[in-house]
């Protein structure tokens, strides 16, 4: 027998989502224009360490930031300071993916450098709160998330832009158990959100004189959602003519970056939220795994920039957490040095990464005492900072 009450408090559930989406699009709509901060004195950036290695990834990641922005911070032009509370302790104690008192904090800062959160799942002792970064995400508006590959002794520069806050990272905590039987979850695609994080991936193509943009789906088959994305993706192309814009399916697209004759032909890849999850974390074991990735989390008014690995419990609870990697979050702090528009400093910083973790690698981290400590590979990466032959000594491993 059908179950006619299950039905119809599935409906009224589903119905309250649809409300809350309908809302957004409109804030969406007459959202502010992009933040300048040519024109803000002192850009003010906040430290979230995190949880499990977060803490001691995210105290080398500072000191870096803290050496690369020396003159600006005795200027005053830059300020730096870390916001606490964003311990899943604390998130547990308040129930929610972000305690009031913390987000409130976050938002006095322009841009934030985040250390890796813990999220919940089934069957851990924690209550079953919303991922931070997912929270974080729709609070501020960080609409894209923009993630860069580079490996270039193989020819490798990708950037993805993954949507940050659709898809079913936007409404998966709010699935329904209809009855005994069977689970439903849900997915969201919208024109607006789907707009802006297209144009982005043009914009930036245009401005770096990228030539060739991939959209990744799977509109064959997801034909609302993802159709509405490729849709939208190709009429914003016909805006950029000098740019060639194909599409792929998440599929086989993952199967081609790992194509040595194909992979080198991807530049700049646009793709939603759940798709972009997957290709990013493949993508990024090309450049050393997810350890040595960082992430851009960017909205028109705030930017949060991260590692895209996990918290790693398990290190902290075998006290092997000083021998984490740090370098996923020293380039997100190389990310972050370009957004607020220091982008020589940000070069600098990537190439003195390449050189440690890429070429020269004369410390290797292998999160256990067989390696070296994340300090140890942070002072590793400051004597290559202050070694004036840095750009030539780049060049030459790069040619090879």
């Amino acid at each position: 027998m059908i179950n006619r009450t299950a039905i119809e408090k599935a409906k009224e559930h589903f119905g309250k989502l649809m409300e809350a989406q309908m809302e957004r699009m409109v804030r969406m709509k007459n959202e502010p224009d992009w933040v300048d901060y040519t024109k803000i004195s002192p850009i003010k950036i906040g430290i979230l360490p995190g949880d499990g290695i977060g803490p001691y990834i995210a105290a080398e990641a500072e000191r870096v930031l803290r050496y690369m922005l020396e003159d600006e911070i005795k200027k005053g032009k830059i300020y730096i300071a870390t916001i606490e509370g964003l311990t899943i302790e604390n998130r547990a104690a308040h129930n929610k993916a972000i305690p009031d008192d913390v987000l409130e904090e976050i938002k006095k800062y322009h841009v934030t450098l985040k250390g890796p959160t813990t999220t919940p799942r089934k069957g851990d002792p924690w209550p079953n709160i919303e991922s931070c970064n997912v929270a974080m995400r729709k609070e501020l508006d960080l609409f894209a998330n923009v993630r860069p590959v580079r490996v270039p002794r193989q020819g490798i520069d990708w950037i993805f832009f993954r949507e940050n806050t659709e898809d079913l990272y936007a409404l998966g905590p709010y699935g329904i158990d209809v009855d005994e039987d069977f689970s439903i979850d849900f997915r969201l695609i919208s024109t607006p959100g789907a707009i802006r994080i297209i144009r982005m991936a043009f914009e930036y193509a245009r401005k770096n004189k990228r030539t060739k943009i991939t959209c990744v789906t799977k509109a064959n088959v997801v034909k609302t959602t993802d159709g509405r994305f490729l849709e939208n993706f190709y009429n914003i192309a016909k805006e950029y003519p000098e740019i060639q814009a194909d599409d792929w399916y998440i599929d086989i697209m993952t199967a081609k970056l790992v194509d040595e004759k194909r992979r080198r032909e991807f530049q700049v890849l646009v793709m939603p939220n759940m798709w972009g999850d997957i290709l990013t974390d493949e993508a990024a074991e090309f450049q050393g795994g997810v350890g040595t990735a960082g992430a851009a989390n960017i909205g028109k008014q705030y930017a949060m920039f991260e590692a895209i690995h996990g918290s790693a419990p398990r290190m902290v609870q075998e006290g092997r957490a000083q021998y984490a990697d740090p370098a996923s979050m020293i380039r997100a702090a190389a990310m972050l040095i370009n957004h607020i528009g220091y982008v020589d400093k940000a070069r600098k910083l990537e190439m003195a990464l390449d050189i440690c973790g890429q070429y020269e690698k004369k410390l290797v981290i292998t999160g256990r005492p067989t390696g070296a400590t994340g300090k140890a590979f942070t002072d590793y990466l400051i004597e290559w900072l202050n070694n004036p032959k840095l750009e030539e000594t780049w060049e030459g491993y790069v040619k090879g």
